[in-house]
């Protein structure tokens, strides 16, 4: 689970925001807060990032992927770190760029940072907490040099073969992955299988496995929750169609087979889904099914179906996983709410957090600008944050429960749009 998130001069941040995922003392909807009894504290199964256009909802977004990206890839020698600077101020775009992530990882708490220019990692620090101390497991200088602070990893020739043989634009974290050293192998694979973060036109690299019935909870779900959403689909269904039709260079299909992992599947475009078993690739293609006048069903391409639909179609079984008991995924959503109609969105995030409990440990943070959803009876206060540019047009980031007074029954949506938080466009276009 995300604990806490700080990042400081990335593209419109200046300043660092942070955004914590560490409850309140409130006390709205306390039965569906994760609690971790080892640490003390209750964190958030949801937060809501409201703001502006241009306000930076989508910078935290692309920060948190980026940093995801730049943690679980391979850099190549001398090539540059992509980073995208605060760029409104000359005096620090040429200043790094940090990132700090506080993470619950196999009820561990850490805490992983780390500073870049767009040459190289300049500090770099893992940190494992206990319930009442804090130990430092490895600090990076500038200079690339590791220093380890735990007697049994300074002791292990091999990691400190691995840090001398860290290139200067890559992490040792990611190193030490890649040289198959499992020490801090937690922390990486939270990032790498934990993390999921997902645009406005995203598809989700798993999103059409449900469709292989293996998997049949998740294809049965599926097929349950749509027919109760009044899209007018009864069932989706995968239906085999030739690999060898379908139109892409035979070097790619070459790659797709060395790279897919054995019962793994790879979305291409929105509708077409290619499966790896027993070495060998297969494709389907997801079609939707109505109902006829006369009660039987006919068959829809996707691409029949509307630009909402499709988008709650490609989000369910991300919802469906957030869901799971067992679930420890950590969702990032630009735009949750895109194309779809306010009453469909709110249906499913419900029905996201009807599941949550004290055990769970599976989060959904997302960024909108439906109004509808700030509504007290779906959302804590803390879970309820907003962007605001500062007059330097710099990214500004508050939760909702740091306004005092407010109480559990006041009509917050109605104040937020008459500004009295913020996080709204100052429009100075009059009427004419």
């Amino acid at each position: 689970m995300l604990i806490k998130f700080t990042v400081e001069n990335w593209e419109s941040v200046k300043e660092p925001i942070t955004l914590s995922m560490i409850a309140t003392k409130e006390r709205q909807h306390a039965e569906r807060l994760p609690v971790v009894e080892k640490y003390g504290f209750r964190l958030l199964p949801v937060a809501a990032i409201y703001g502006a256009n241009a306000s930076g909802k989508t910078k935290i977004c692309r920060a948190i992927w980026f940093a995801r990206q730049f943690i679980t890839t391979i850099t190549q020698p001398e090539s540059l770190i992509n980073r995208i600077p605060f760029k409104l101020d000359k005096k620090i775009e040429n200043e790094p760029t940090r990132f700090s992530f506080q993470i619950l990882a196999n009820e561990i708490c850490y805490e992983f940072s780390f500073s870049i220019t767009s040459e190289k990692v300049v500090e770099e620090k893992l940190t494992k907490f206990g319930p009442y101390s804090e130990k430092i497991l490895y600090l990076r200088d500038s200079n690339g040099k590791v220093m380890f602070h735990d007697q049994s990893l300074s002791q292990d020739q091999r990691l400190k073969f691995i840090a001398e043989g860290t290139r200067g634009n890559q992490l040792f974290l990611t190193k030490t992955v890649d040289q198959n050293k499992d020490d801090f192998l937690a922390v990486y694979k939270w990032f790498k299988n934990n993390l999921i973060v997902l645009g406005p036109n995203s598809v989700p690299s798993n999103w059409g496995h449900f469709i292989y019935k293996e998997n049949v909870p998740t294809y049965s779900m599926m097929n349950n929750i749509i027919s109760k959403l009044d899209t007018g689909i009864t069932r989706l269904d995968g239906i085999d169609i030739p690999f060898e039709n379908i139109q892409f260079p035979e070097d790619l299909k070459a790659k797709i087979l060395e790279d897919l992992q054995e019962n793994g599947t790879l979305v291409l475009g929105r509708n077409i889904v290619i499966s790896k078993r027993n070495g060998t690739l297969s494709a389907k293609k997801i079609v939707s099914y109505h109902k006829l006048t006369d009660g039987n069903e006919t068959e829809f391409d996707l691409a029949q179906e509307s630009e909402g639909t499709m988008r709650m179609i490609e989000l369910l079984p991300a919802i469906i996983y957030l869901a799971d008991t067992k679930s420890s995924k950590t969702y990032i959503i630009d735009e949750f709410d895109h194309s779809m109609h306010t009453m469909l969105v709110r249906s499913l995030l419900e029905y996201y957090l009807q599941s949550c409990s004290s055990s769970s440990r599976s989060q959904l943070l997302f960024t909108t600008h439906n109004v509808m959803l700030i509504d007290q009876d779906l959302f804590r206060r803390d879970e309820l944050w907003l962007t605001e540019r500062s007059v330097h047009s710099s990214t500004q980031l508050i939760s909702l429960s740091e306004y005092k007074d407010i109480r559990n029954d006041k009509d917050i949506r109605k104040s937020y749009l008459k500004g009295s938080f913020g996080g709204i466009p100052k429009i100075l276009l009059a009427a004419h």
